[in-house]
């Protein structure tokens, strides 16, 4: 059994923000006097809590002298440092049943792994700092840099970034101790006599110090250089010792791996192919291994070479590209130019994605809602898209289109392709329905297993686009405005602002279900794994957002685990095979295949052209698109898809006209003897039509025929198309009041029954109004008005409204003294009655006439 022995010494402090200990036990408190400690027991070099986060720094060294085993704990967080490897404990919970009472018990776990640099987690970050390694904390003012030799640790510094106002205990802590003297060794003495100019009195001190500290360690080449390397790194590089003590010592300096240059000074993080201009300040400087001037380290091969700047690779998820090389897919190319990509312009447009509660804005920014609520997905200028999501599970239940009116999409009355002024709505597959708008904008919605929607904007939008998708102009630092016009720094309060109605946050972050997440965890791996189904698509696309995202899926699904996942899985492939990539036959490898209902086949590369009986009969406006396959299930290569969703041959399509469907064979459709073959109507074309009219077959080619008169021109559109198959006008031409054919410019017009030519004008109602393409176009022109009363009380004012009064009194019909002295004129009019007096016979007029101040006329008009 190994005896645990100690012996303490005491020295003079120079630092005080930084505990150090080196050697073989030399420690450095932040305050007070330094001390030398030697024993193979465990130690607190520091123990304090600020902020109510609790740290615990514990060292061991070994028989070496050397520190064999550090242990750092901050916030229950423990990292190990131990032969020369790091490792850091992390803690789950299990839920297990007592075996006595059958008690559900939460249990916590703990495993330590093995962690490479540099380590990023939410409390620290572990990373390499020079030849040394640092780990700096997040919740505390704190880092701890230690130098790695064989064997140990040979230096190791706790740093405080600020003065703590708690009390700390350790050996860091403050101490007033004092300790046995023991013989030294002439190294030391030599050493120090070099330290004057910057020791000065300190000298004795430091000189019993270091003989304590390799007394027993005299083979050791890292006690005793660790020590005098301390020493003169606290004198500085204007020292004497600074330029000698390698010499004296014979310490040699730290041999650099590959290419790497060993310095006493110099960058800790050393000029690479990823970063060539590290920001750097003097107090940053320490030892280090750093590159010939001129040339930068190759971090992303071997991190031991170093190149030119100009040949440096290039990366990208995951893969080297040495320079020159280039990586394309179906939207740009991208070519490395010493460590930097230079890509072509984006042709693909840019998407919205709306997988579940994680989206994707159409400027590339990824984020997730925070409930299960009603939200705006998009809005522009005439035109809204809302999307509301189930109250059980965090996916999609409905996805409503506004264009100038409400119209609630896919439904089940859209079997196959509806299509008006304003949009095109059809089915690509089974599983995909596509909208495409008079604007442009496109949007695809898969409809099963579960919803998932895409949209892309107009290409050339003008006006506002808001909403949960983002604003779509190139740059993702505005995507997160609010609907009050505000930017947010986090997605739940710019998401909650563009919910109709109230929301709550109900979607979970985190998993809930312990068996949920060890399925999750281990099915959704498939999207990492190498050489897997997916890798061909890993150097184009990275993984880890889809892999986030499938988990979180699956692990919070309600029943089905293995469709939630292949939802999530089938989103990476869609992903890629927008860039033009198939990954292969990828549900087969995870068993995420389909079943297709009656004898329809699963495809991935699936097209809506010219697939089904209904394009046989006539143009198919879904092939005039330009659309990427779908995968889903569909009709194999001959056959087309009929009105039962059934895979015929051509001979067995029915036909599909304007007015209906007809079976194959002959029939007879607006009076005419037709045969429906191979998907298509054919019809005898003479229909005895004159003067230069054309037969009109709606069912063969439908045209809205009432829109083919002159008399049609001037009266309102109808919200549909009408067609009625007879003898019309050829095209660009109308059938004028007379029946002849005519263009546009020779129609007529019709005023008061009689028809006038084009070019012809009437007078009425104080206009000239003039015949020209069917219309009357008219100008005011000044004219006389009339006021009239005649009959039995019957008005009729200047502006021709009618009414009618009969008093018996003298009345007013008209004066211009409208309250004022100066007029010149009025007409007063007076009933008189016949002799039924319910009847007016005459009336008497009084017209008044004012020629000057001084002269007035009045003359009563009566008729009896």
């Amino acid at each position: 059994m190994t005896s645990h022995r100690w012996i303490l010494a005491v020295c003079v402090s120079l630092a005080s923000d930084t505990c150090r200990t080196f050697g073989s036990g030399v420690i450095q408190p932040f305050n007070g006097s330094s001390f030398y400690v030697r024993s193979n027991c465990p130690f607190i070099l520091t123990r304090f809590t600020h902020n109510r986060v609790e740290c615990d720094i514990i060292i061991r060294r070994g028989d070496s002298g050397l520190l064999v085993e550090v242990e750092i704990i901050i916030n229950k967080i423990r990292t190990v440092l131990q032969n020369g490897s790091v490792l850091v404990e992390k803690k789950r919970f299990e839920l297990r049943k007592s075996d006595t009472h059958g008690v559900a018990l939460n249990t916590q776990l703990s495993e330590t792994y093995f962690v490479s640099l540099p380590y990023d987690h939410t409390y620290q970050h572990i990373f390499q700092y020079g030849i040394y390694t640092k780990l700096r904390s997040s919740l505390l003012p704190l880092s701890v840099t230690w130098h790695n030799v064989p064997g140990g640790i040979d230096t190791m510094w706790v740093e405080l970034e600020q003065e703590l106002s708690t009390d700390m205990t350790g050996l860091c802590g403050k101490h007033n101790v004092s300790g046995t003297t023991v013989s030294g060794v002439f190294v030391c003495r030599e050493f120090m006599s070099y330290t004057l100019d910057c020791l000065k009195a300190k000298v004795p001190y430091y000189t019993q110090l270091c003989e304590e500290n390799i007394y027993g360690y005299g083979t050791s080449k890292y006690i005793g250089c660790s020590f005098f390397k301390e020493v003169v790194q606290q004198c500085g590089n204007s020292s004497y010792v600074w330029k000698t003590w390698r010499t004296v010592t014979k310490c040699t300096p730290q041999t650099c791996p590959g290419d790497l240059v060993y310095v006493e000074q110099g960058s800790p993080f050393v000029p690479s192919c990823s970063n060539p201009n590290p920001s750097l300040s003097n107090q940053d400087l320490t030892s280090s291994c750093v590159c010939p001037k001129g040339k930068v380290l190759n971090d992303y091969a071997d991190a031991v070479h170093c190149v030119n700047v100009s040949n440096c690779p290039c990366v990208f998820a995951g893969r080297t590209y040495p320079t020159g090389n280039t990586r394309s897919t179906k939207c740009q190319s991208c070519m490395c130019n010493g460590g930097r990509w230079l890509c072509s312009e984006n042709l693909c447009p840019s998407r919205c994605l709306m997988e579940g509660q994680f989206v994707t804005t159409f400027d590339g920014k990824q984020y997730a809602v925070p409930g299960k609520c009603t939200y705006v997905a998009s809005q522009g200028l005439n035109w809204a898209i809302t999307i509301e999501f189930s109250e059980k599970e965090a996916s999609l239940k409905t996805v409503v289109l506004q264009l100038f009116e409400v119209q609630k999409l896919f439904k089940e009355a859209i079997t196959e392709l509806h299509q008006s002024g304003h949009a095109l709505v059809f089915w690509q597959s089974s599983m995909y329905v596509h909208v495409h708008t008079s604007f442009g904008m496109k949007i695809q919605v898969q409809m099963s297993p579960e919803i998932q929607l895409y949209i892309t904007p107009p290409r050339n939008h003008t006006g506002k686009i808001s909403g949960l998708c983002g604003n779509s102009n190139n740059g993702t630092t505005d995507d997160f405005t609010t609907s009050s016009g505000i930017v947010e720094n986090s997605p739940q309060p710019f998401a909650l602002s563009w919910s109709v109605g109230t929301c709550a946050v109900n979607i979970p972050t985190t998993c809930s279900n312990t068996d949920n997440e060890i399925f999750a965890d281990e099915r959704c791996s498939v999207l990492n794994n190498p050489t897997g189904i997916f890798a061909k698509c890993h150097g184009h696309i990275p993984t880890d957002q889809y892999h986030t995202a499938c988990i979180q899926r699956t692990c919070n699904c309600g029943s089905n685990l293995q469709q939630c996942m292949c939802v999530a899985l089938d989103s990476y492939a869609k992903a890629c095979a927008n860039l033009g990539f198939e990954v292969g036959d990828w549900r087969k490898a995870t068993n995420c295949t389909l079943k297709c209902e009656k004898n329809q086949e699963f495809s991935y590369n699936i097209r809506a052209c010219n697939h089904t009986c209904r394009s046989l009969s006539g143009s198919d406006p879904r092939c005039e698109l330009d659309d990427a396959p779908v995968d889903g299930c569909g009709c194999p290569e001959g056959t087309h898809l009929n009105q039962e969703h059934i895979c015929t041959p051509k001979a067995a399509c029915e036909c599909h006209h304007y007015g209906g469907i007809t079976k194959p064979g002959p029939v007879v459709i607006d009076g005419r003897q037709c045969l429906c073959e191979n998907g298509e109507l054919h019809c005898s074309k003479d229909c005895g039509c004159r003067n230069g009219k054309v037969c009109v077959h709606c069912s063969e080619y439908p045209v809205n025929t009432a829109q083919k008169t002159c008399d049609s021109l001037s009266k309102p559109l109808g919200a549909s198309m009408t067609c009625e198959s007879g003898c019309y006008c050829p095209q660009d031409q109308y059938e004028d009041h007379h029946g002849n054919c005519v263009p546009l410019d020779n129609c007529t017009c019709v005023y008061s029954g009689k028809v006038f030519s084009a070019g012809e004008h009437v007078k009425t109602n104080c206009k000239k109004c003039t015949c020209g393409q069917g219309q009357w176009h008219c100008k005011d022109e000044p004219c006389p008005r009339k006021c009239q009363v005649y009959g039995n009380g019957h008005y009729q004012t200047f502006d021709s409204k009618w009414y009618r009064f009969d008093g018996h009194c003298q009345y007013t019909l008209v004066e211009d003294y409208c309250g004022n002295t100066n007029g010149s004129f009025s007409v007063r009019v007076e009933t008189v009655p016949c002799c039924d007096e319910a009847l007016t016979c005459s009336r008497s007029i009084v017209l008044d006439l004012q020629v000057d101040d001084y002269l007035c006329f009045t003359f009563f008009l009566t008729r009896t």
